[in-house]
């Protein structure tokens, strides 16, 4: 009986440990990005990580004074990017496009994107859908509350 019990145990305390691991993993919105410090970004992709659980589009920004900033931008994971429209083409190193989003709480170079535009004028959705970020309606599967 003691067996059975121990061994009860063990697996119970292995699938906490497993389902708190995966809720550490996926932060909330509000955890690392400010919903108050919009930012519009140009610049040119110089990498794409397509990657889980989020993407990340890596941008270079030239400020006024021609000094370069290299960004950090967080978006969805690759396959909801790519039901939204998105494809690894085009997102291509060198590619000038326009990135809408959030800036991290800490106002490191990092920031959740929200919407990019590219230069033929698509723009598409590169957000994280139920994860706290302002509701603005342009995410097409956000529920309204």
């Amino acid at each position: 009986m003691r067996k059975n019990m121990f061994v009860l145990a063990a697996v119970v305390g292995v699938g906490l440990v497993a389902a708190t691991a995966q809720v550490v993993a996926h932060h909330a919105f509000a955890a690392e990005f400010d919903a108050n410090r919009p930012v519009r970004l140009q610049g040119k992709i110089t990498r794409m990580e397509w990657i889980n659980p989020h993407s990340w589009m890596h941008l270079e920004v030239t400020n006024e004074d021609g000094t370069v900033d290299n960004w950090m931008i967080e978006a969805g994971p690759p396959g909801a990017l790519v039901r939204r429209g998105w494809r690894k083409d085009s997102v291509l190193p060198g590619t000038e496009v326009l990135v809408e989003g959030y800036q991290a709480l800490d106002g490191a170079l990092r920031a959740n994107g929200r919407d990019v535009t590219f230069p033929d004028g698509r723009r598409l959705f590169a957000g994280s859908s139920g994860t706290g970020a302002p509701l603005d309606g342009r995410d097409p599967t956000e529920q309204r509350r």
